[in-house]
This record gives structure tokens, C-alpha cells and sequence, in this order.
């Protein structure tokens, strides 16, 4: 699938003006938009990764470094994707950058193609993040949407259990749940009961915890 880069916004975070200058001019060749910065916190303190739907960041600069920037988002729960910039001797860096979910990292002087080739795959991980994303909450607000009762009662459907068998182990008739059953199909929009399954496998992997422990909040 081929990104439309008109619609696509980068940010870029380097302390050399010059350079950051010069990959502003590439990507802004190749049909795309970009947002410069000096440094991470300059970055950070405009909201920028709420918007861009691709960071690329030297590694080494005054202040935050590119590594503690992709830590500091990593506790945000930030996903942009991030292109690392290194000299030849921060390699060790960038592998290290890499193992904590980098996209990729150009040792300096970069390339445009690649480097070009390398966003194009950001712009699609980042679309990608932002699907699952956006499936993920639709997910889990679908589950908040049940009553207590019903959040109890699909754990246990899911697990296997027949109805008679949820019945007496919540102490409720197999009537009421063949009734609590066809709401949970309905409010979390399951066109089958395995469908049922796999979203409850999704919301919480081990059936042996009730779904409402993780999602009580």
C-alpha cells in the first residue's frame, strides 16, 4: 500500500541546524511535510508526537539524548515510529535504539533514497499503530458497555463453559444466562460466538482472571 505523502507530517529533532535543514528539503521534495526542532525537550513541550506520523531524531545532542527521547515516549505509550541519525561511532547506539523498536538508523552522511524508503515504511508501521489502535478502544469500550453481571458471565462463556455450568457457578438460573449471553453478543457487536471468544481473548488472554480486574479503571 502506497502512502499518500501529502497527508503525511515528520518531525525531525537535530541540534545541527544545517543538517536538519538539508532533510526538511528532501522530504519536503518527496511530496511530504516537516516539523523541525532543536532538541528533544523543544519537541516535547510542543505536543508534536500527537501529530507526526514519523520522528526522525539524532541520537547524540545536548540535553536529552535521541536514546532518552525514545525511552520518554516509550513511557508515554507514544508508538510514532523513530528514524535514528548517527555518527559512525554511536553504531553501538543504534543498535541498542533498534532493540527498543527503532524503524532504522542512517549513519551520517545519509543516503536520500533509503532514507526516503525507510519513512515510506514508517508512514505504513505508523497508519498500522494507529489502526490497532483505534480497534483496540473501539474493543474495549464495547466491553465497558456491559453490566457487572455480564462482564462476570463472558469470561466463563469464553472459557468453554455450558450454559448450565456458568449458571451454578455464579448461583444464577441457565435461563438468565442464555439472556445475559444474547446481550454480550449484541453490546460487544460479535457476528458469532467464536468472534465472542476472540475479542475476549484479546481483552484478556487468561480466562482465569475475570476481564473486570484489568478493566475495572
Amino acid at each position: 500500500m502506497k502512502i499518500e505523502h501529502t497527508t503525511s507530517l515528520l518531525a525531525i529533532v537535530d541540534d545541527d541546524k544545517s543538517f536538519q535543514n538539508a532533510l526538511r528539503d528532501l522530504i519536503e521534495s518527496d511530496g511530504m511535510s516537516a516539523l523541525c526542532f532543536d532538541s528533544a525537550e523543544q519537541f516535547l513541550d510542543c505536543g508534536a508526537r500527537h501529530q507526526a506520523a514519523c520522528l526522525i531524531a539524532d541520537i547524540r545532542m545536548p540535553g536529552m539524548s535521541g536514546i532518552e527521547l525514545q525511552a520518554q515516549l516509550k513511557i508515554e505509550r507514544c508508538r510514532i515510529p523513530i528514524i535514528f541519525i548517527t555518527g559512525r561511532g554511536d553504531i553501538p547506539l543504534a543498535v541498542t535504539a533498534m532493540k527498543e523498536g527503532a524503524s532504522e538508523f542512517f549513519t551520517k552522511p545519509v543516503d536520500g533514497a533509503s532514507l526516503l524508503s525507510s519513512v515510506d515504511r514508517a508512514l505504513q508501521q505508523n497508519l498500522a499503530n494507529r489502526r490497532r489502535a483505534s480497534e483496540r478502544a473501539s474493543l474495549v469500550a464495547r466491553y465497558k458497555s456491559l453490566t457487572p453481571r455480564e462482564r462476570e458471565v463472558l469470561p466463563l462463556l469464553a472459557r468453554g463453559q455450558l450454559n448450565k455450568q456458568v449458571a451454578f457457578e455464579l448461583g444464577i438460573t441457565e435461563w438468565t444466562v442464555q439472556l445475559h449471553r444474547g446481550h454480550i453478543m449484541r453490546k460487544m457487536q460479535a457476528d458469532s460466538f467464536a468472534g465472542l471468544v476472540r475479542m475476549a481473548d484479546k481483552l484478556c488472554p487468561d480466562h482465569r482472571q475475570h476481564l473486570q480486574v484489568q478493566f475495572a479503571s
